[in-house]
């Protein structure tokens, strides 16, 4: 039988939606940001076991900061919580004690996280108008085992993430009824820029992963609103926000310098443009020769075609290799308009297996 490669694709498409179901989530932890800062974070007890962490997190230290830059690093890393603002001092002060380890590792590990999330992230718009929004976060270092759903509670209300154990910032979550937003790494970064982001950070300008938490837990009131804050604020290195909300329309990804936006790109559905991918390239530009990410995806949501994107489709389209790829650790699927269907699934190694 002759089968066209658009055929082949939409089998695959089917086949990796049949499997989501027998994808592990990751546990559940709810922070209660009513405790105080130091304590918010001894929840992770409650699933986790404390010597596995700690060790994970030791891992993830020595496979990211040269052994000579750690131990030369540590008298600089411990200043450093002078300069951090509440409530992530205290809360990094909680985590230390959590992972059993020293307050420097713990800042260390928190600073390391925040330049090596590679991604795949996806905002559509259907026929009706309903917006979806995906992401496959990729990470170079085995953390399925640390990856965790975190329901922050705050004067009765909440708000869900999927994050790392061990990581005070965020790079995916949903405000319920709001908008959506997950984090894209810009271009390609090693050990050595690790300094400029702490350095960024002594001249009062936020991680990229603590500003999707502020704007998502305490300030922006909704789309629109993200979205000014996710482009303005000044960070500590360049990202990508990619941001959904609850309006046809709503949906954009935001290229992020230090100082500002360097571009906006928004859904445009009158035009053709009910979907956009980001990946950690600038969408106007190609991708390295050998990151078919992009190129996958697009051929992917241009076979469903706006009649019939969902967030099933949508999780499918994220299954496809290499969108989902060796170091996929987890896709999470959300709907601002609707926070009940909020998905977060573990990816095995060598997911597209």
């Amino acid at each position: 039988m002759f089968w066209t490669a658009e055929l082949l694709l939409l089998l695959l498409l089917g086949l990796s939606g049949s499997l989501r179901a027998q994808l592990p989530p990751p546990p559940t932890v709810v922070i209660n940001l009513d405790q105080e800062p130091e304590l918010r974070w001894l929840a992770l007890k409650k699933v986790f076991d404390v010597d596995y962490l700690s060790k994970a997190a030791a891992e993830i230290i020595e496979a990211i900061v040269p052994k000579w830059v750690h131990h030369a690093a540590i008298p600089v890393v411990k200043s450093l919580e002078k300069y951090m603002p509440q409530p992530y001092a205290g809360e990094i002060r909680g985590l230390a004690s959590v992972l059993g380890g020293n307050l420097s590792d713990a800042i260390i590990l928190n600073f390391a996280y925040e330049f090596t999330a590679f991604c795949t992230s996806v905002v559509a718009q259907d026929k009706n108008g309903n917006v979806f929004h995906g992401r496959n976060l990729d990470y170079p270092h085995p953390v399925q085992n640390m990856t965790v759903n975190l329901i922050f509670q705050k004067n009765g209300k909440m708000v869900y993430y999927a994050s790392f154990a061990g990581y005070v910032g965020l790079w995916t979550g949903m405000s319920p009824n709001k908008f959506t937003v997950s984090g894209n790494q810009r271009g390609t970064e090693h050990w050595w820029n690790w300094w400029k982001n702490v350095v960024a950070f002594l001249f009062h300008r936020s991680p990229v992963s603590w500003l999707v938490r502020e704007v998502n837990l305490e300030e922006a009131e909704d789309f629109l609103d993200a979205v000014m804050r996710l482009s303005k604020t000044p960070l500590i290195t360049g990202v990508y926000y990619i941001v959904g909300g609850v309006r046809a329309g709503e949906g954009v990804v935001i290229t992020r310098d230090r100082k500002g936006p360097a571009d906006i790109w928004p859904l445009e559905p009158l035009n053709g443009g009910w979907y956009r991918v980001g990946d950690d390239f600038d969408h106007w530009l190609p991708p390295p020769a050998k990151d078919h990410r992009r190129e996958t995806a697009n051929k992917a949501l241009k076979s469903y075609g706006q009649d019939h994107i969902s967030m099933d489709q949508l999780y499918q389209v994220l299954s496809l290799y290499p969108v989902c790829n060796k170091i996929t650790v987890y896709t999470t699927v959300m709907s601002a308009a609707s926070p009940g269907n909020y998905t977060t699934v573990i990816r095995p190694e060598d997911c597209h297996d």
